[in-house]
């Protein structure tokens, strides 16, 4: 079957494509935002790739199915040439529910934050366990230089998002997977421009709790009160927790989370030692245990393969160490993430200078949703540099005026990195957080540093 997938550069678009070619389809797509790591990703698969969404790209492929992606709406050129023509179409979640998942053990990771690291995680403990999973990942984990694979056996882990499916299907897209065993990170308000409220975020969770069957898991952390009272609307299903209070714990054996004790039900299970560091971590690491021994890894095995764990892409990673200056690119974009991705490199790194450079991308932010929790999130910085997009729809200086460090505001990036020059020094710690390609300065801040 000839696919053609519109928002391809996705990272769950472009990992279904990934599928898709590998159970033979012939796959192509367009795209309006082509940046790594997918648009490399998909390149290296030999997946054609074309940027803008005229209507000429779909005539041209011929498809016999279009598969379309929630970053599209009506009034999209190439929509509109979908249905005006009559085409066949489809949302990505459905076409990988009816594909790929379908009579598979899923493992589900859901939650606001920390569903691509756990969803690694997990994937990567049971390869490691010798049980060559299938998954499909919203980012590229290192341990398998791909974001996507159909695996040999019958489990699958998915990442597990509560965005809507498409513009015809406004489901959140895990309601499409029905997992046997199934994450709930945490949960927290998140999605402004589609969920008024957390009201309405925890009804679209508890839909996800209803498919979840009799003799499935539920893991989640013992002290989320908001998914609590999600599981409270009802729950059909055997449920651990995670946590200080719950079954599954952890002993730190280091203060930045780069080595710790676990512990089942009050038994030692064996211990971490990784290169990851941030509470945040730790407990996406209880979850994953807790997952994998659903499916039968047992807590040492479990333990010593996330000791040779390589975390995601774009999640903590250094880049770059231009004349001593550390570069890290991660993903953050919501006040909680922020603020404990920079508390794990606190820990990791202790008085040495830090420098967040932040992008306010989200659809969340550009409608203010998050701004009120924006100052406090980065605390731990000795230095803030705010870049202002110019569709934001409010003023960046307002949150500077709250920062409790230095901040400063930039609306180019010429200007932003003759800042970070200015205040790098050797040794010091420059971390950039966005959830988008940030006008390529990655590349130019390594280069200028550089020079």
């Amino acid at each position: 079957m000839r696919l053609h997938i519109l928002g391809i550069c996705g990272t769950f678009m472009g990992s279904l494509a990934v599928l898709a070619k590998e159970l033979g389809h012939e796959v192509g797509g367009s795209d309006a935002n082509v940046y790594p790591p997918m648009s490399t990703q998909l390149e290296a698969q030999g997946i054609t790739l074309m940027e803008g969404y005229s209507a000429e790209h779909i005539k041209a492929s011929a498809p016999d199915l279009v598969v379309i992606g929630n970053a599209l709406s009506r009034g999209n050129p190439a929509v509109e040439y979908v249905l005006n023509q009559g085409l066949a179409y489809v949302s990505g979640p459905q076409w990988l529910a009816d594909h790929v998942l379908q009579g598979r053990w899923v493992l589900g990771v859901a939650g606001t934050h920390g569903k691509t690291t756990t969803s690694s995680m997990l994937a990567w403990v049971l390869e490691d366990a010798g049980m060559a999973p299938g998954f499909l990942i919203g980012g590229v984990p290192q341990n398998f230089g791909i974001s996507a694979r159909l695996g040999d056996t019958p489990f699958f882990v998915v990442e597990a998002d509560e965005y809507d499916s498409a513009f015809f299907d406004k489901r959140s897209k895990f309601v499409h997977y029905r997992p046997r065993t199934a994450i709930l990170n945490n949960l927290e308000y998140d999605h402004a421009d589609i969920f008024p409220d957390l009201a309405a975020i925890e009804r679209q969770f508890h839909h996800l709790v209803r498919t979840i069957p009799g003799d499935g898991l539920i893991i989640r952390p013992a002290d989320d009160g908001n998914l609590k009272r999600t599981l409270d609307m009802g729950s059909w299903s055997p449920i651990q927790t995670t946590g200080p209070e719950g079954d599954w714990q952890a002993e730190l054996l280091a203060a930045d989370g780069s080595a710790f004790r676990v512990l089942f039900n009050g038994q030692v299970q064996g211990e971490v030692h990784w290169t990851l560091n941030g509470a945040h971590n730790v407990a996406n690491a209880l979850a994953t245990l807790a997952a994998a021994r659903h499916v039968g890894v047992t807590g040492d095995i479990g333990t010593q393969a996330l000791s040779r764990f390589k975390n995601v892409k774009r999640r903590m990673e250094k880049y770059a160490e231009p004349r001593g200056i550390c570069l890290y690119d991660d993903f953050a974009h919501h006040p909680t993430a922020i603020a404990t991705t920079l508390d794990g490199l606190r820990k990791n790194v202790g008085d040495a200078p830090i420098i967040a450079v932040l992008e306010p991308r989200s659809n969340s932010m550009k409608l203010g949703a998050h701004r009120d929790g924006l100052a406090a999130s980065v605390a731990q910085a000795d230095q803030v540099l705010w870049f202002a997009p110019a569709n934001l729809g409010w003023d960046l200086n307002e949150v500077t005026r709250d920062c409790s460090s230095p901040a400063q505001v930039h609306d180019n990036l010429d200007s932003l990195i003759a800042a970070i020059q200015a205040l790098a020094t050797p040794g010091s710690h420059v971390l950039i957080m966005s959830n988008g390609g940030f006008g390529g300065l990655h590349g130019k801040l390594a280069s200028a540093l550089s020079a």
